[in-house]
């Protein structure tokens, strides 16, 4: 089992070894067992609080091996609003019930939770599930590590 301890700056010209797709809740999980899709078994052991991104390079404790971080599609809800007002509103909303949230200046998606949906729904905004990688907000307090 190869054993990734350093993260490295996002580099789209590097020579990975392995690619792992991760949804954003396994991309928060800095010492953990993964297997990559081709069945390569690995281990990160992160500095605790790390927080995965996107394009994010991990390096193999050996120096061998770069692994590619990639955000894997996961079931996601995605809202849209008439306007900047009602989008922020429902940012509130979802933020007030502590839910990680995706936001832009467009639309905000969250994992897919019928409650959620519903209240959004009522709000006014247009909603829909779909499949898609997810990278929410850190938050106020989130360790990051480096800017996107």
């Amino acid at each position: 089992m190869l054993t990734f301890t350093q993260l490295k700056p996002p580099n789209g010209d590097a020579t990975v070894t392995f690619t792992l797709a991760l949804t954003a809740e396994e991309r928060t999980r800095s010492r953990h067992r993964f297997e990559t899709e081709d069945g390569k078994v690995v281990f990160l052991h992160l500095p605790r609080g790390t927080v995965l991104h996107d394009g994010d390079i991990l390096l193999e404790e050996t120096h061998n091996s770069l692994i590619r971080i990639i955000a894997k599609p996961e079931l996601v809800v995605t809202a849209f609003a008439q306007t900047p007002l009602l989008l922020l509103r429902a940012a509130y909303h979802l933020g007030n019930r502590h839910v990680p949230v995706e936001i832009t200046p467009t639309y905000l998606r969250f994992s897919s939770d019928s409650v959620l949906r519903a209240m959004l729904e009522q709000l006014g905004l247009e909603v829909k599930e779909e499949i898609l990688p997810f990278q929410p907000e850190l938050g106020a307090y989130g360790q990051h590590h480096h800017a996107h």
